[in-house]
């Protein structure tokens, strides 16, 4: 068995740790309203308005779970100068997640991804529609420069360089190559999260797609667990990487290493979840954190189950704390040793 002693000391040595993060910052909102009526106009539901908030979300989520877990983050990234620009870079100082490698401009907007939820004051909130302000993913010349200069400088300190890719354009060829030289040059590990295009980051150290993203990429499907060992091993080849951890919803998660086992982990905690929101980026945060802190490849993937097994049962876009985690290694989250 992993210890409780040694799961909370891998979680301990979170806070010596410094992450970079480099990728889409996002604007996660939500609008509460409580069904009234059907309209007349069409035959649709009515809601009257409760409230608005706005959380982190993409990259900024990333960022938002490697503090809570203790960590010293640092997001790079671009914000438009739009209100939610305004409002994402407010959340973060909040929090006290540092803004020095955020670049706003004019050339382009804020992603952001507004949530109807539908629900009474009491009652639990459904996600009725989900509307999606997207910029053109394309960066402007002066913003890419830029960030290239934040993340040569900002990185020299990080002990792990986290990739979080919404399909936004922020990380390109060019900023790619400044964090994999930056790795090279200071012995960082590179961890990459992507949505639609995870082959265009080979060479890193370690991804954490979901089970549809691999059989995308593979052309079949992850059946059972010899097909998702087969089905990984193509894709970590193509990608050049050391380890590939899955995410299989209801069946938990598959680690794969270069040059070790294919490890199956079960489901922590019920699979009665509550929201699947940013349950990717806790995965990615908490696995990239725990490699940086020491834990070996198995150990740092089932502290991210653990994470995500806590996050899902949370409603909404949120992250997981360290007192969290721990509470939850205490209580069951300790799995036999491989």
């Amino acid at each position: 068995m992993f210890s409780p002693g040694r799961l909370r000391a891998a979680v301990e040595r979170f806070g010596g740790k410094t992450v970079l993060v480099v990728g889409d910052l996002i604007a996660d909102e939500y609008i509460y309203g409580k069904p009234s009526r059907i309209s007349r106009e069409a035959p649709v539901l009515i809601l009257r308005f409760l409230s608005r908030e706005v959380r982190l979300g993409g990259a900024a989520n990333a960022s938002h779970n490697v503090h809570a877990l203790g960590a010293r983050v640092i997001p790079v990234g671009v914000l438009g100068t739009d209100s939610a620009g305004d409002e994402v870079l407010r959340l973060c100082r909040s929090v006290g997640i540092p803004t020095e490698g955020i670049v706003r401009t004019g050339e382009r907007t804020t992603p952001v991804k507004t949530r109807i939820m539908a629900g009474g004051y009491q009652s639990t909130r459904q996600q009725v529609v989900r509307v999606d302000r997207e910029p053109v993913p394309v960066l402007d010349p002066r913003s890419e420069e830029t960030l290239i200069k934040r993340v040569a400088t900002l990185g020299a300190t990080a002990d792990a360089i986290l990739l979080s890719d919404y399909g936004y354009g922020l990380l390109t060829p060019a900023i790619l190559e400044q964090v994999m030289t930056v790795a090279r040059q200071h012995g960082g590990l590179v961890t990459a999260d992507s949505r639609y295009d995870l082959l265009r980051f080979r060479g890193v150290t370690a991804a954490t797609p979901n089970e549809p993203e691999v059989e995308e990429l593979v052309g079949s499907s992850l059946e059972d667990e010899p097909a998702a060992e087969k089905a990984a091993r193509q894709l970590l080849e193509r990608l050049e990487c050391r380890y590939l951890l899955v995410t299989r919803g209801s069946r938990g998660m598959a680690l794969v290493e270069r040059e070790g086992p294919a490890t199956f982990l079960p489901i922590h905690g019920t699979d009665e979840i509550a929201d699947v929101t940013g349950a990717g980026d806790t995965v990615i945060s908490t696995f990239t954190l725990a490699l940086a802190a020491g834990s070996p490849p198995v150990e740092a993937a089932w502290l991210a189950n653990v994470a995500a097994g806590v996050v899902v049962m949370k409603r909404g876009t949120a992250p997981i704390a360290s007192a969290e985690l721990l509470h939850a290694l205490a209580s069951d989250g300790t799995p036999r040793e491989p």
